[in-house]
């Protein structure tokens, strides 16, 4: 099953509510418009006197004393005084994520603690207390629709949640104590306008209520301001199985002096939520129990742009100084007699001005996040979604404020100046964001200019949009329209997510496009019942299947058991000695095994290479006095490494505390190295010929072949592939040394040249890979420019010791595989070899076929051509294979042509000669034999001849002995006497040769016969007819 985070992963529910939560305080927008309308005219500052006191000074500051950047830095700063690592936002485009269309909560980067996965010698695993202010994104779904951005003053695209966790270390008391210390001893909230809402319990689910969090929250509020709530506010599931917990929720009344309970949870936007805390305490098992996680986490979220507006004492987000610089610059470039922001919505919006500039201001933020961490407007998935949210900027800018060309790619750089100090990933890459923007804006622009608004607006990827998911997706919506139904179903949307990979979210706003709503309940539906076919899978899990939760790995850890050495991996090939330290059935651990079962062995050490980095797994097996173990997938969790497969026949029983001996698959390791070290030196081959713009988003390293994705903007031309591939063929005729070192990675980072994945979290220390140069020559003068010709990456993965080995490099193909990211598949090696080779072949086969002609060359062209598009051949070599078909495919035009006229010529001198034969003879028709092959283009010109220059019935047959066939024209001029009908003649005529025939008009039809053999029958059956009638 497949989810937003990946396979087996689901996007939690409680997740994408905390974040509409924080973002929506009303499903209502009239009800909006009443309630801010109300608070408006009273203006209540933060205080709990009367109305009639509103002239009073806000005890918590106006404006000027909580711009947006202190109310940000003082939060991080809060928690670092409380231990807490400051931790870098994850990038809004997930890392290794396609189905996940953009980081919509601070959880998302700390998968791999939740669940237990990551290795405690890297950074995450050492991880105890974090805090951030993470970049998220929501563009679609029920509750923040993008449509709704701008209709009202709560909406986002983009916004930030600042958050602090706890991974194994405090927990509820210290959790709600500091978030109530920050709230009202830093940002000095007023405490009686704050209320707290906690997990009530669930009889159903046989939950108990989290009394333990209501009795924290007694310490600080009266018991009427402490709110229980069930499951869909405050229980937090991860998935369907794996970390879930209660979580209490804290709400602030905007205008205060009253009882606001009955408003919380109640979609008021006068009494919001402003911070969820996430208590992680339970696992959720495969067959839908609880077990308590041996470490507990806390995960907290609380809305940035909500809290400003607090502290701001405003009732929008849009109206704190987040928007207003931006505001102000839209004014600049907006048409005459456009005024400033001022805040209005619905009828009050005259000309839903106000409406466009939060539009604009909005979008501009979430294009540039997007773009600068890697992502751009296209056709599909969340490059989908990006060209339709600048589409509706533009548009609104021009039509609502009267903008000028060009003005929304203008807007990035205020853009960058009010949030490029934060996050300064917007500075490094301000050209490149101004540049899509603008190319995407001209080109819009155009297409509006050409009057096509409504096509390119509403169903951008329509005209132009491939791939079977878009294809599934738009036969489905044209069978709803088709029957009047205005609602996809349930069961659609999860084909599309289960199948093609399209989150919830992307179905709904291509849904919109359609005019279509999608069936949430029903999709959900279809969820829950592929959960249950996935826990009844695991319950009988298979090898592949088996892994290692959170709960797993603790308990090895309990006991003491360190990490895998798996440092042996790197020392190859030869066997190495360990000792079976634990036996792992998928859901326990046993101390013996034996049958034929499948199940998973944690060695002392190893020296098996665990899938990871894009590097598949090895393959082998462990022996012992037991027998054998047959090794068919190696994974590693939380630093674990588990050897997954099954006994061999004939073995005994294994036992924990079994020496043992890795004999791993060193011949198929054989074939990875070489792919593995030559998509560094590809890499580096990139760069070097299409520019330092090039990064790395993906790759795959497998014993048959090598895959290796990049950015860059447009298909690689067949000469720069042949200059990428000479590069990595001229490293390997070389014979460079490939040198690794374990070196900190602050140490690493100082290297010029040094290539990394960008969004990966890499180990500390960690290993450098350097082809030509030992790294240590590297470290000694880390900022030297000689290291920029050189291929140097961060890698945990197996590498040949020297170029050489590859003995060759085959770039087989390049293609486009998203917006802005291209994919390169190669071969080395042996396999390498044979693709030249074949690649020599075919050239060879080209070259003899230019001394044939004729047929025979026709379909010699045809047979080579079906060769070369299915050859795994250099993708550089094909295009020149492809440039010399089609030389000899010209040459075999021309010939025909010259043929063609050459048989036109024949044939009408036969046809004239015939019909004056047969003048001179006073016959009133005249029936022949030409000798012009199958060409009916001939045939048909000297009938046509005969009947316009001698005014003559006439029937010309044409024969291909080799082939048995015949073509056969007939003509009867319209003065024929007799009412003489062409089709009464022509058909009769070929029945000898197995014809049929049609046409007619003007006189004129034509047959085709299968049996030549039969053309002296047809000839004077021809001429009978034609004697009969015409006597």
């Amino acid at each position: 099953m497949r989810g937003p985070l990946g396979d087996g992963w689901m996007l939690p529910v409680g997740t994408v509510t905390r974040a509409s939560r924080l973002l929506r305080p009303s499903s209502h927008p009239d009800r909006f418009l009443v309630a801010a309308a109300a608070a408006a005219v009273i203006h209540l500052p933060f205080s709990s006197s009367a109305p009639d006191t509103a002239t009073a000074s806000p005890p918590m500051g106006s404006s000027p004393e909580w711009p947006a950047r202190r109310v940000r830095d003082t939060f991080i700063s809060f928690f670092e005084s409380k231990s807490h690592t400051r931790w870098p936002s994850s990038p809004v485009v997930p890392v290794d994520d396609p189905t996940l269309l953009f980081a919509n909560a601070g959880m998302n980067q700390f998968k791999p603690v939740f669940l237990g996965t990551a290795a405690p010698d890297s950074p995450l695993g050492r991880l105890r207390r974090a805090c951030n202010t993470q970049k998220c994104i929501r563009a679609g779904g029920k509750h923040n629709d993008l449509d709704d951005v701008g209709k009202d003053t709560y909406h986002h695209t983009f916004f930030e949640m600042l958050g602090n966790w706890s991974f194994g270390d405090y927990f509820k008391e210290e959790a709600i104590g500091w978030a109530w210390e920050l709230l009202t001893q830093v940002y000095k909230l007023p405490t009686d306008r704050i209320y707290a809402t906690y997990f009530g319990g669930d009889e159903k689910s046989g939950l108990a209520a989290d009394n333990e969090s209501r009795n924290i929250w007694l310490k600080y509020l009266p018991n009427e301001k402490v709110l229980p709530f069930g499951c869909k506010d405050n229980f937090w599931e991860m998935g369907d199985t794996g970390p879930c917990g209660p979580c209490t929720e804290i709400h602030f009344d905007r205008i205060g002096n009253r009882d606001a309970a009955a408003l919380v949870n109640n979609d008021d936007p006068t009494c919001i939520e402003i911070w969820n805390l996430v208590f992680i305490q339970f696992n959720r098992e495969a067959d839908g129990t609880l077990r308590p996680l041996p470490a507990k986490h806390v995960d907290t979220g609380m809305g940035f742009e909500r809290l400003t507006s607090i502290l701001q004492n405003k009732m929008s987000n849009y109206d704190t100084d987040v928007f207003m610089p931006i505001f102000e610059a839209i004014h600049q470039l907006a048409g005459d007699g456009i005024h400033p922001y001022s805040g209005k919505v619905g009828p009050d919006d005259v000309g839903k001005v106000d409406m466009a500039y939060r539009v604009v201001a909005d979008h501009i933020r979430t294009l540039s996040f997007a773009i600068a961490d890697g992502s751009q407007p296209g056709n599909e998935g969340r490059e989908y979604v990006l060209r339709r949210i600048l589409r509706r900027a533009v548009h609104f800018g021009h039509q609502k404020l009267k903008a000028k060309q060009k003005f929304f790619s203008s807007l990035v750089n205020v853009f960058v100046q009010v949030m490029g100090d934060v996050f300064p990933e917007l500075k490094d890459n301000e050209k490149k964001i101004k540049d899509i923007i603008r190319d995407e804006e001209e080109s819009f622009e155009n297409t509006l200019a050409k009057g096509q608004f409504n096509i390119l607006l509403f169903a951008p990827t329509i005209i132009q949009v491939g791939g079977k998911g878009f294809e599934k997706f738009k036969k489905a919506a044209d069978a709803v329209k088709e029957n009047g139904g205005t609602v996809l179903s349930g069961q659609d949307a999860f084909v599309l997510w289960d199948t093609y990979g399209y989150p919830i979210d992307l179905t709904e706003v291509m849904a919109i496009d359609y005019g279509l709503t999608v069936d949430k309940d029903g999709f959900n539906a279809s969820m829950e019942e592929a959960r249950q076919k996935a826990r009844n899978a695991r319950n009988k899990a298979g090898g592949n299947s088996i892994a290692m939760d959170a709960n797993a790995t603790a308990q090895l850890r309990k006991q003491g058991l360190a990490s895998t050495d798996d440092s042996p991996k790197f020392m190859w090939p030869k066997e190495h000695g360990s000792v079976v330290k634990a036996i792992y059935t998928g859901s326990e651990y046993i101390s013996t095994a034996s049958g034929d079962e499948n199940f998973g062995l944690v060695l002392e050490s190893t020296s098996f290479y665990a899938e990871q980095g894009g590097q598949i797994y090895d393959t082998g097996s462990i022996e012992g006095s037991f027998g054998t173990f047959n090794v068919n997938n190696v994974q590693v969790f939380a630093g674990y490494v588990l050897h997954i497969g099954s006994f061999a026949e004939g073995s005994n029983v294994l036992s924990v505390g079994d020496s043992v001996i890795c004999k791993v698959d060193y011949d198929r390791r054989t074939l990875i190295a070489p792919n593995h070290t030559c998509t560094h030196m590809l890499n580096f081959a990139l760069r070097e010929v299409l520019g330092d713009h090039v990064d790395q988003k993906g790759s795959i390293v497998l014993p048959e072949k090598l895959r290796f994705d990049f950015s860059h903007g447009k298909p690689v031309q067949p000469e720069d592939l042949r200059k990428i591939e000479s590069i990595v063929n001229q490293q390997i005729k070389d014979e460079m040394d490939v040198y690794a070192l374990e070196i900190k990675l602050e140490d690493a980072k100082r290297i010029n040249g040094l290539r990394a994945v960008f969004g990966e979290i890499y180990p500390d220390p960690v290993r450098v890979v350097s082809v030509g140069r030992k790294v240590e020559d590297l470290l000694a003068n880390p900022e030297s420019k000689e290291w920029l010709s050189i291929s140097t990456e961060l890698c945990g993965g197996t590498h040949i010791s020297n170029t050489r080995d590859a003995k060759a490099f085959a770039l087989l193909s390049e293609e486009g595989i998203a917006k802005g990211v291209r994919r390169i598949t190669a071969v080395t090696a042996g396999c390498a070899s044979q693709a030249m080779e074949l690649a020599s072949s075919i050239s060879s086969d080209i070259d003899e076929a230019y001394q044939l002609e004729g047929a025979i060359l026709e379909k010699k062209i045809a047979s080579i051509k079906s060769r070369l598009d299915a050859a795994a051949i250099p993708a550089a070599r094909k295009a020149d294979l492809r440039g010399k078909i089609s030389k000899l495919e010209d040459q075999l035009r021309k010939a025909k042509k010259k043929m063609g006229e050459q048989n036109i010529q024949k044939a009408v001198k036969a046809a004239m000669d015939a019909a004056e034969a047969a003048l001179s003879e006073k016959k009133p028709f005249c029936v022949t034999h030409v000798d012009v092959g199958l060409d009916t283009t001939a045939v048909r010109e000297a009938v046509m001849k005969v009947m316009d220059q001698k005014g003559l019935p006439i029937m010309l047959f044409s024969t291909d002995e080799t082939a048995n066939k015949a073509v056969i024209y007939a003509g009867v001029p319209p003065n024929a006497p007799n009412g003489f009908k062409v089709l009464d003649w022509l058909t009769p005529s070929i029945a000898p040769l197995k014809g049929r025939g049609g046409g007619g008009k003007n006189g004129v039809a034509q047959g085709q016969g299968s049996d030549a053999s039969q053309l002296k029958e047809a000839m004077e059956l021809a001429n009978n007819i034609a004697t009969l009638k015409l006597s």
